[in-house]
This record gives C-alpha cells, sequence and structure tokens, in this order.
C-alpha cells in the first residue's frame, strides 16, 4: 500500500512539530536555573527575569535563524540590552529603590557580583542582584541556540545550560535544600530533547548504499561493534560514578561567600565608643533629625542604637560584626515568649554624623531610602556607601519590652554559644576582680548582681563631660579606683558602660555595650544626646539594658566606704610611707651604692656599647670576608680543570655584577666578554680623568694578572682587554669540547689568575670604603650560580 503524499499544510506542521521540541528543551535547560537559583531569594522576581531571558534568548535564535550567522549576536544582544533594562526597573521598583534608571543600572554594573555574593540570605531581588543572573540566562541561551539549532550539534548545545545550571547550584552552596526535583528534571528534559527526531525533510539516507554486500555487511558490523564498545562505556561510567554523585547529595556544598569579604567599617566605627567624649566636649553638635510616624509606643521617645559591641580585648571594646547585603526587608528574630513589642516607624535625616554606621531603634525589620548592610547578631545597620550630609531614610523596627516580672528569677545562658559576650580579657586588674567577687557574693541572682554593679556605679562616681576617654584596664581602675582629687572616679557613659560590662562578666554575667542615642523627642538629636549603655542577656528574656549612671545633682559617696582594695605587699627594703602629708619638693636621692657621684658611670657606658657594636660589626665582616675567600679558593682549586675554568668564569661575572654591570644567563661567552672589555675601558677612562695614585697604583698592579704572558701588555701598563677574550675561549673549551680538546691543568690555573686580575683590577679602580665593600659584600655568597 502506497502512503499518499501529505499536503503543503500538512508538511509544514509537520516540520514544525519537529522543529519545537529542541528549542523547547533549551527554555526549560535554561529556566530550570532559575529556579534553582531563586531558592535563596525572598521573592520570585529573579526566576521570572530568568525564565524570561531564556524564551527571549532561544526566539531570537529560531527568528533569525535564516539570517547569516554574524547578524545573529549582534541582534541577540541588542534585545538583551532591552530585556536587561526592563529586569532592573521591575527590581527597582520591587526594592523600592530611589533614582533614575541610568543611576540603578550603573550602580549594578559596578558592584552586581561582589553584592550578589555578600548579600544576605534570603537575597531581596534588587538591580545588583538580579543583573548578573538575567545576562547569564540570556547568553546561555544564546549559545545554546546556535550550537544546537544552527549547527545541529544538539548534545554539544546543552554544555551551557549545564554549566549555568551548576553556577546556580554552587551559588546557592549550603543555603538551600539540595535541588533534587529540578536536576532530575533537567537531566529528563535534556534526554527527551535528544530523542526527539531531528528535523528532516524525507527519510535518512542509507550510509552503506550503493556498497558491494560484503563491504556493506563488513561497515555495518564496524559499526555495530563501536556502538556496543561505546554503551559499555556509557554504563560503566554510570556504574562508578552514580554511587560517587549519590554520596555528594547529603554532603555539605561549599558556600562561595567565604570567598568574598563581606563590607567593612573603619576603625571609628569598629570602636565608636571612643566617639562618646568627643560628642560630650560638643553638646550642641546637630547629629540627626528624627520623625517619629507611627508607634512611639509607651515608655516615651525610643532610644536609638548605633552599634552593639560585643568584643572586650583588654583594651577596647569592638562590634566585631559581619555584614551582609541587605534589600529593605531584614530578617526577623521571633522575641523571646512573652516580651511584648512595639512597631516604631522613624525618618531620620543625617546631620553631621559621619561614618558608616546607620542608627535606628533596635531592632530594624525594614529600610527604605538607603541601601544598608545588616549584621543579625547585633542587628548592627551599616550605609557600605558612607553617610552624607542630608541623607534620608525610613527605618521600621520592633521595639521589645521585656517583661521584668520574670527577671529576678530568670537565669543566664552558659556555653559556647555566649562565649563572645562572656570571655574576659587576660591582664584584669586584681581590683577589679576582687570588687565583681564582693559584689557577686553578696548578690546569688543573675538580676541582683547586675542590679548591684549598676547601683555600685550609680552611688560612687560622677559624671563629668571633660573626662579624658578610654576604656581599657588602666583606664577603668583608674576610674574605679583612683584618687578624686587626681582625676579618678568620674568619667562620661564610656566608662560607666564599660565598668559595668567588664564587672558583670568578671561575675558571669554575659554583658555587651551599646552606643546609641537617647533623644527627647522628634526633632534634632545633638552630641549631648549621645549615650552608651551596658546589656546582660537572660534566658527567656533576651538581652536587658541597664542604668549605671548616677542620679542628677546626686552627691556620691566615697568608694572607700564600700570597697578599699587590698594593698599589694611592699617589698622588704621599701621603707614605709610617711603619715604626714608629703612636701612639694621630694628630697634629692641618695646616690646608689659603689656609684660615684661625678658620673662617669655614664660614658663608661656608652663606650662599653659602641664598644661592643664594634666588635659585632667586625666579626660579622670577618665572617664575610671568610666566607668570600673561601668562596673564591673552592672556585679555582678545587675540583677538575674544567670545573675550575668554569669556576673563573663565575668570579668574573662576580666582578662585573659588584662593579654594576650584571650578566643575564642569557648571555653569550662572547658577549659577556664584550661587556667585560668595556667596563675595563671605563675603569681606565675613570684613571685616565684624574683618579687618585692609590687607586691608579692599585689598577697598575692589578693589571698584572691580566698581562702575564708575552705580548700582553699594554705600554701604559694598564689591562689587556684581550685577556678576557682567551677566558671565554677556556670557556667554550671547557663547556663544548670535553672530550676532543681537553682542558690541562695549566689552563685552568691560567684562567684562575685572569679572572682574578680582571676583579682586583675593577675593585682597584673604587673608592676606598668601595673596595672595602667589595670584599665583604655577601652577594656573590647568595647570588645563583
Amino acid at each position: 500500500m502506497v502512503t499518499p503524499p501529505r499536503t503543503g499544510a500538512a508538511a509544514r506542521a509537520v516540520r514544525v512539530l519537529r522543529a519545537v521540541p529542541v528549542p523547547a528543551a533549551l527554555v526549560v535547560l535554561v529556566a530550570l536555573s532559575g529556579v534553582v537559583l531563586g531558592r535563596v531569594y525572598a521573592d520570585p522576581l529573579p526566576t521570572r527575569l530568568m525564565a524570561g531571558a531564556a524564551i527571549g534568548s532561544v526566539l531570537v535564535s529560531v527568528a533569525a535563524r535564516r539570517l547569516p550567522s554574524w547578524l545573529v549576536a549582534p541582534l541577540s544582544v541588542a534585545a538583551l540590552a532591552g530585556w536587561t533594562l526592563l529586569s532592573l526597573r521591575l527590581a527597582a521598583a520591587h526594592a523600592a529603590l530611589p533614582g533614575g534608571l541610568g543611576e540603578v543600572a550603573a550602580d549594578a554594573a559596578r558592584n552586581a557580583i561582589p553584592r550578589l555574593l555578600t548579600a544576605m540570605i534570603p537575597v531581596e531581588p534588587a538591580p545588583d542582584t538580579v543583573l548578573v543572573p538575567v545576562v547569564a540566562a540570556w547568553l546561555a541561551g544564546l549559545t545554546a541556540a546556535e550550537v544546537a539549532l544552527r549547527a545541529g550539534r544538539v548534545l554539544l548545545g546543552y554544555l551551557p545550560p549545564a554549566l549555568l545550571y551548576a553556577g546556580a547550584l554552587y551559588v546557592v552552596g549550603p543555603n538551600a535544600d539540595p535541588a533534587i526535583g529540578p536536576t532530575v528534571l533537567f537531566a529528563a528534559v535534556a534526554a527527551a530533547g535528544l530523542a526527539t527526531p531531528g528535523r528532516r525533510d524525507g527519510p535518512a539516507p542509507d550510509p552503506v548504499a550503493g556498497l558491494t554486500p560484503a563491504v556493506r555487511a563488513a561497515v555495518r558490523l564496524r559499526l555495530a561493534a563501536a556502538s556496543a564498545a561505546g554503551l559499555a562505556v556509557v554504563v560503566a561510567l554510570a556504574a562508578l560514578l552514580a554511587p560517587v554523585v549519590a554520596a555528594q547529595v547529603d554532603e555539605r556544598p561549599v558556600d562561595p561567600r567565604r570567598y568574598v569579604e563581606p563590607p567593612r567599617v573603619e576603625s571609628l566605627d569598629e570602636n565608636p565608643l571612643i566617639r562618646i567624649s568627643g560628642w560630650a566636649l560638643n553638646p550642641d553638635q546637630r547629629l540627626l533629625d528624627v520623625r517619629t510616624v507611627a508607634g512611639a509606643g509607651e515608655g516615651g521617645p525610643p532610644r536609638i542604637r548605633l552599634a552593639v559591641l560585643s568584643d572586650y580585648d583588654g583594651v577596647t571594646w569592638r562590634v566585631g560584626a559581619t555584614y551582609r547585603n541587605a534589600g529593605r526587608i531584614l530578617p526577623a528574630a521571633e522575641p523571646p515568649p512573652g516580651t511584648g513589642t512595639d512597631e516604631v516607624r522613624q525618618q531620620i535625616t543625617v546631620g553631621d554624623l559621619t561614618g558608616r554606621l546607620l542608627p535606628a531603634v533596635p531592632t530594624p525589620r525594614e529600610v527604605t531610602g538607603a541601601r544598608v548592610a545588616y549584621d543579625p547578631a547585633t542587628g548592627t545597620l551599616i550605609r557600605p556607601e558612607g553617610l552624607a550630609p542630608g541623607l534620608r531614610y525610613e527605618v521600621s523596627s520592633i521595639r521589645e519590652r521585656p517583661d521584668v516580672n520574670l527577671l529576678s528569677t530568670a537565669n543566664v545562658p552558659a556555653g559556647d554559644e555566649v562565649a563572645r559576650v562572656l570571655r574576659v580579657a587576660d591582664g584584669a586588674p586584681e581590683p577589679l576582680r576582687r570588687l565583681a567577687t564582693q559584689l557577686a557574693e553578696s548578690n546569688g541572682a543573675p538580676y541582683a548582681r547586675a542590679d548591684a554593679i549598676a547601683a555600685f556605679l550609680a552611688e560612687h562616681y560622677r559624671v563629668t563631660a571633660d573626662a579624658p576617654s578610654g576604656h581599657a584596664y588602666p583606664n577603668l581602675a583608674f576610674f574605679l579606683f583612683g584618687p578624686r582629687n587626681g582625676g579618678g572616679q568620674r568619667g562620661t557613659s564610656e566608662q560607666f558602660a564599660a565598668a559595668f560590662a567588664v564587672l558583670g562578666r568578671l561575675a558571669g554575667l554575659p554583658t555587651r555595650v551599646v552606643v546609641g542615642f537617647e533623644p527627647r523627642g522628634d526633632g534634632p538629636v545633638r552630641a549631648a544626646d549621645a549615650y552608651a549603655w551596658p546589656e546582660v542577656l537572660f534566658d527567656g528574656v533576651g538581652w536587658v539594658p541597664f542604668d549605671p549612671m548616677p542620679r542628677p545633682d546626686s552627691e556620691p559617696r566615697p568608694v572607700e566606704e564600700d570597697f578599699r582594695p587590698k594593698p599589694e605587699d611592699p617589698p622588704l627594703s621599701e621603707v614605709p610611707a610617711p603619715t604626714e602629708e608629703p612636701s612639694a619638693t621630694p628630697p634629692a636621692a641618695a646616690p646608689a651604692p659603689g656609684r660615684d657621684e661625678s658620673g662617669l658611670g655614664t660614658p663608661l657606658l656608652v663606650v662599653g656599647g659602641v664598644g661592643g657594636l664594634a666588635l659585632l660589626v667586625g666579626a660579622v665582616l670577618a665572617v664575610l670576608y671568610a666566607m668570600r675567600r673561601r668562596l673564591t679558593r673552592s672556585r679555582l682549586e678545587a675540583g677538575d680543570p674544567q670545573a675550575r675554568v668554569a669556576g673563573a668564569w663565575r668570579e668574573l661575572a662576580d666582578a662585573l655584577r659588584l662593579a654594576g654591570h650584571p650578566v643575564g644567563p642569557d648571555l653569550t661567552a662572547a658577549e659577556v666578554a664584550e661587556r667585560a672589555r668595556r667596563t675595563l675601558a671605563d675603569a681606565r677612562a675613570a684613571r685616565s680623568r684624574g683618579n687618585a695614585a692609590e687607586p691608579t697604583d692599585r689598577i697598575r698592579d692589578g693589571a698584572a694578572g691580566l698581562t702575564d704572558r708575552a705580548g700582553d701588555g699594554t705600554a701604559s701598563g694598564g689591562p689587556d682587554e684581550s685577556a678576557v677574550d682567551e677566558l671565554a675561549a677556556l670557556l667554550n673549551q671547557a663547556g663544548f669540547a670535553p672530550g676532543s680538546v681537553s682542558v690541562t691543568p695549566e689552563q685552568a690555573e691560567r684562567a684562575a689568575r685572569l679572572s682574578q686580575g680582571f676583579g682586583d683590577t675593577l675593585r682597584a679602580a673604587r673608592s676606598r670604603w668601595g673596595r672595602l665593600l667589595w670584599t665583604v659584600h655577601p652577594g656573590p655568597l647568595r647570588w645563583r650560580r
């Protein structure tokens, strides 16, 4: 039965159906990369944009399949530019970023890769976090379509989508669950694309048609054997690699973020506690302007937090935060059960405040109007570009109100999770430890200990604006125990907060220091509102602030009434201090026993020190001279004649380098000889220009080694430059004709004399100090030979 021919419409439909599967497979493969990457985003917008890039890139290649291949790339790049600008506009609108499209696109192009790899998980879709995925998806679709459709290499065309898929998996890393479903779908779609018959207008031609039966059978047998061998290889590789690949499913992948440095802050922002004293001296400086949009809540205007300092090394309190680029929405942490919360939304305008730390009411949940980076562990915000006067942004925060009824019985956590806020740096003064022990022994419960420390500081110390900055161990010891009439027992909130935090840690409390502002209400926030306060972490309650500052107009009690540090045991030879007040001018100290009052001890010490230094320098020079002599003897006297000739040539090369004319290893012996002749000529010219008599005599004496053969000398007694050619000839003879023309011992001795004379001649042409440095220069000992 003969199959009737298809009509024109039916044939076109068949061709279209055959042409669809491969482009559709390419679109799905590229779009699956967006599905995998979208798992670390907070919104499906990047997945949609990458799917659109996959569709657009493949459709452009399909529509331009009849055009020359060199026209496809420009057309596709133009379409890519349009889709990229649309994607950036959609992402900017989603992230509510200010500025025009050109400004947003330029910023995204500059910072796309670092911000994508340092963004906080989940990543908020923004122009700089969607630019790279969209462009990569479009380029992968373009490359795959051109290779698979135009060149007909479908399997090779799968390579760009496979690489894009692997890159998406790598970027996601351990920040999402294993992508088992998308991976299985990727393999299934790829297999379906390969299994679909290609586009053909008729039956496939028989490759062995027209051959004789015997040859046709042989060819078919060979093709069958090759197919069987290939199938066996594929099955073997699958059997070997499948267990290895399957075992990697449960492995924790590498996070590429570990290789990218997140945003950093300057030292002033790393330790903002030191800014308290400067602000105290300029109380009217306008740092911020605050307007509460909604929800001030109970308890008056909320405190504005600038930074949380958790690390203390005995010298400074530091933020120690790891910031990640974030979008408008910041990751939320559930407050402890029973904790009341108030939502506070404020509009803040930056005035004279500098640095990168961004003030906000704790704990921020949404920031608009400024690009920020965030540390979830401390709740600290920064603006990586730095603050600028006039910067305006809006912050929505959740202010927590812990249940005070739980504090009296609350415990404090312990273990590795809070080791950072329990660590006490080495070197804590003993009076601090004794004070902390005294306060802890009198108060057993954690909250009672913290309250006792705050009460002790508030009752015994005074607040002054002109107190010097500093919160290292010595500063805190002077603040707590220094004489009141000598500047001790007074400070700013810097010393009060730091002293509370250190005493709390010594008493077993997890503490930290917070720097911020305590505004009086809406309006300007001035430097006088800057404030530092300590916080203590309680189980089931969270971080609770304490106020160790004294009450206004209160008179502090002397510290000695409640705590007197034990005096250190004085040495046996120390005379007890007199009970009466010391005089204004202390008596002159008696001279030490055995010391002459004429002051001869200091000159003797100076002379001894200078003499010892001179002996040390002399010993070093002597050692260098001996090592140089030994090196020369080993080159010129040890080994067979060929080795001695080579050693003489190395001596010549070292002499050239010491004279300031080094030769490279790529020069031939003739080229080195030419440079050596020029160097000798320069030395003779320097002598003729009027060098001193001693160097001239030394040049003439040094020439004896080069003129020690008949006819070598010159009329003036100077060095014969042609002798260098003889040394080069001996080197070539020893290196290139060792078998046929051997070097005699006499020729080796001759080479040694020539190289020594050459070096003596160049050394004699230098100044006195130059000749000394030549003799002891350590260069020949370490130069490659």
